[in-house]
């Protein structure tokens, strides 16, 4: 893997949520074309599971409890949206209850099986990091 300088760091949390049929979870921001975890930025003095649960109730009107995601690791990866950055996410693992509704950014979200996501535009942390962990091959 080639190593490049990327000008600015974000500092996410994003969530890896899959439905009882192990589907992922997978949103895509209005006026881009890549999916990625549900998630976002963690603004400074937030602790990351709040910044999620946050983010999740804003963008999918999902209510969870901060204390009921389970941290995965701290993960680097190429920003999706962003040519000049990288993401340092937070990754954590939780269950939801409900169906979520796309809202603020978020113009779609679909529920896609990991060994479906070959043909698809997926951001570095989603293709990278998320899917070699919950069923798909590099």
């Amino acid at each position: 893997m080639v190593t490049t300088s990327h000008s600015r760091t974000i500092r996410i949390a994003a969530a890896v949520i899959q439905d009882d049929s192990g589907k992922l979870l997978l949103v895509r921001k209005r006026g881009t074309t890549t999916f990625m975890q549900a998630g976002g930025k963690i603004e400074p003095g937030e602790a990351p599971a709040v910044a999620l649960a946050r983010e999740l109730r804003e963008e999918l009107g999902i209510v969870v409890d901060p204390a009921t995601a389970s941290h995965l690791g701290s993960f680097s990866a190429p920003a999706a949206n962003e040519p000049d950055a990288h993401v340092e996410a937070e990754l954590f693992e939780l269950s939801i209850a409900g169906e979520p509704i796309p809202a603020a950014e978020i113009e779609e979200m679909i529920w896609l099986h990991p060994e479906l996501a070959s043909n698809m535009e997926l951001a570095p942390l989603t293709a990278d990091i998320v899917l070699p962990r919950y069923g798909r091959q590099p």
